[in-house]
């Protein structure tokens, strides 16, 4: 496999002695290009669980890796982060894959973004090549397709205040002992105070699992949407 070093520039090894590599923290093996009339749509999100910019090649891989950020046992997340090389017994192949991402037990997982219609042979032997490299290293590995949209939709929300600006300590407070007792969204942010100043530090505790939404996979956030302290989830 090869990577980027910040320091040292690009590197090549064998996996076995890339394993203790922090890949989370390694810029991308390739540029994200912008150009006129292209139908995918590259960018750059800016991460709470790193506080760092993430890049992403497709709308898709935005959405999940809001999904990722969202999770709070995922605590480094890098994109494109290092070149998978291989034979196939026939040529040479290589494969970036989508995301390298830590965990806060100290785990790896890498992840590749496909919809499922869109996998291709060659993408499905990429995708394999890449399982047994990381069930070599010790990583795990996923291939993902679309997400649930009604988590998406709450998510791709909440995601709005996930900056740690939104949080006002005064306010964070008296929402978290608002919803000791569990009750509806809107109910609590006017109990908590004037709601203008609420509503952000509340989504802000959602974003960050200190308070938990019921129904979250299951339908849109609204004003009676009921809302408890999540005990423990919190990042």
């Amino acid at each position: 496999m090869s990577y980027v070093d910040a320091v040292r520039g690009r590197r090549r090894c064998l996996l076995r002695d890339c394993v203790t590599t922090r890949l989370e923290n390694v810029p991308p093996v390739r540029p994200f290009r912008w150009s006129r009339g292209e139908r995918h749509f590259p960018g750059w999100y800016w991460s709470a669980s790193t506080g760092r910019h993430v890049g992403f090649e497709s709308w898709l891989e935005r959405d999940r890796l809001l999904l990722m950020d969202f999770d709070p046992g995922v605590t480094g997340i890098a994109s494109q982060p290092f070149w998978l090389h291989w034979h196939d017994g026939e040529r040479e192949r290589r494969h970036a894959p989508d995301y390298f991402v830590r965990h806060a037990d100290g785990s790896a997982a890498v992840v590749d973004v496909r919809a499922d219609e869109r996998i291709k042979p060659a993408d499905a032997e990429a995708f394999e090549a890449t399982r047994m490299a990381c069930a070599q290293a010790g990583w795990g590995f996923e291939r993902v397709g679309v997400p649930e949209a009604v988590l998406l939709a709450n998510v791709r929300w909440l995601s709005r205040y996930r900056h740690p600006r939104c949080l006002r300590r005064p306010a964070a407070d008296r929402l978290r002992e608002v919803f000791t007792t569990p009750g509806p969204l809107l109910g609590g942010a006017d109990a908590a105070g004037d709601r203008l100043a609420t509503l952000p530090s509340l989504f802000h505790l959602l974003w960050l699992r200190e308070l938990s939404a019921e129904g979250l996979s299951a339908e849109l956030l609204g004003p009676r949407t009921v809302v408890r302290a999540a005990g423990g989830g919190a990042r």
